[in-house]
This record gives C-alpha cells, sequence and structure tokens, in this order.
C-alpha cells in the first residue's frame, strides 16, 4: 500500500462490528499491540477506539442492528458525504443510512454498491481517520470481493475517480499514482452464501507468526500464508466471532 495518510476518495478507517467486543478487543489486542480506548458517553454506544501507540488506528463496535452481520467495514474519505451519496445512487449504488453527523467528528453514511458489497464513508471535521497507514498493527491494502467484476469497475472510479490497473487475476485500485487495494473476482471456490464484501488486510512484520498466534488466540486461517507473485505475502483469516481480515507483509506494497 502506497498511502500513508488519509486521502480524499481512499480508505480512511476500519470498524469491526462484533457479537463479543471484549473478546474482539482481547484477540486484536494481543495480535496487533493495539490499545483500547472507549467511549464511555452513554451516546457513543459502547465505540471503542484501538490504538496503535498514540495514533487511532482501527475500532471495535457492538452490533448495532439485528440482522447486522458480524464483519469489519471499510470507510472511505469524502470531500462531502451528502454528494458522494448521491453520487452513490445516480452510479447504481444503494444508500442504507445517512448521511447523518455524527457529533463534531464529522458526517457519515453507509452504501452499497450494485452488487451489495457495504462500505461507508467518511467526511472529515474533528476526526479524520487513521493515524496510521502500512506499519506493523495498522491498514495495509483493502480489497473488494465482487461476482460482477465489469459493474464494479464502472462503479468505483464513478464515484470515487480511482484509478484502475486492471488484469485477468487481480484489479488495483489507487489515487495519485498511490494504490491501496485491489478487487478479487469470487469463483466456485467461495461458498455461494458468502457475499461481496470489502475485506481490511493489515500490515505485519511476518506473517506466519501472525498466523500463528492468532490461531492461539482462536482465529481460523481461511487463506495460509501465501506468495503472492510479484507482491507480498498474504493470509487471510476469521476471528473468534466470524469477521474476516487478512495480514499482508509490511514494506512490501505493490
Amino acid at each position: 500500500m502506497k498511502q500513508t495518510s488519509v486521502t480524499v476518495n481512499g480508505p480512511c478507517w476500519v470498524e469491526l462490528g462484533t457479537s463479543d467486543p471484549e473478546a474482539a478487543r482481547r484477540f486484536y489486542g494481543e495480535l496487533f499491540g493495539w490499545r483500547a480506548v472507549t467511549d464511555v458517553r452513554p451516546e457513543a454506544g459502547g465505540y471503542t477506539q484501538m490504538h496503535l501507540g498514540d495514533a487511532p488506528a482501527a475500532a471495535v463496535t457492538p452490533i448495532y442492528a439485528p440482522r447486522q452481520p458480524v464483519a469489519w467495514t471499510v470507510s472511505f474519505a469524502v470531500a462531502g458525504a451528502d454528494a458522494t451519496a448521491a453520487a452513490i445512487e445516480e452510479a447504481g449504488g444503494s444508500l442504507l443510512a445517512g448521511p447523518a453527523d455524527v457529533s463534531d467528528l464529522g458526517r457519515f453514511a453507509v452504501a452499497a454498491d450494485p452488487s451489495g458489497a457495504v462500505f461507508t464513508l467518511w467526511q472529515a471535521r474533528a476526526f479524520t481517520g487513521a493515524g496510521v497507514f502500512n506499519e506493523p498493527g495498522s491498514l495495509g491494502w483493502v480489497e473488494l470481493l465482487t461476482r460482477d467484476r465489469e459493474t464494479a469497475l464502472a462503479f468505483y472510479p464513478a464515484v470515487f475517480g480511482w484509478s484502475v490497473a486492471p488484469s485477468e487475476q487481480y484489479t488495483q485500485w489507487g489515487l495519485e499514482g498511490r494504490d491501496f487495494g485491489g478487487m478479487l473476482v469470487m469463483d466456485e471456490a467461495f461458498p455461494p452464501q458468502v457475499p461481496p464484501h470489502w475485506l481490511p488486510y493489515f500490515c505485519v512484520a511476518d506473517v506466519d507468526l501472525t498466523v500463528a498466534r492468532a490461531v492461539g488466540l482462536g482465529a481460523d486461517v481461511l487463506m495460509p500464508a501465501t506468495d503472492v507473485p510479484d507482491g507480498p505475502r498474504i493470509a487471510v483469516l476469521r476471528d473468534g466471532q466470524g469477521a474476516a481480515f487478512g495480514v499482508y507483509l509490511a514494506g512490501a506494497e505493490g
């Protein structure tokens, strides 16, 4: 990942909505060295920022809606949440919530692309997003998994202005020469009940060691440590509550 700070129309934050926030805080704290900082105000609903050192790196939240899945959600920084929300609908996507203000922190919306992959928008005010990228324990890549490649190739550049570097195996998304994510087309190896989704990858200093530690903490391995041709070493894991995430060798960004 070449992005090293929040960039408009690029990924700026990731949140884990989970059925057991306490277990998640413990798991990710031990795995990535994160420190939990919970907003104790009643209106915050148990929202917890996870810090890497003094920098916010991600968030852990309770499940807020009855049908909300246990999952990581990727947020993209935007100059205006309302304008981007309108662009999403014009391009064939849908709005699931908002746009709405979050106190003085910013303005957000929850959206889905035409295939149903969910993501959020963040128009920053007092809170800009992650304070660290592409270092061990921080966000290193975001990946769209979808069964509709052509629709995604039209939708995301239309909404966010992303550059596209396509290939038969993999597509990379970028902004101003900085790649920050990609797209993987789901094939028959993915069970049909797995919906299109965005998957965050966190940078680590040692992929194999991280996988072993995660398993020891109760995670499942969805994809073992693998060297990507002309790319980094990666793995995909699932935490004890069922949320999938990837790990990615820090310093090996493409």
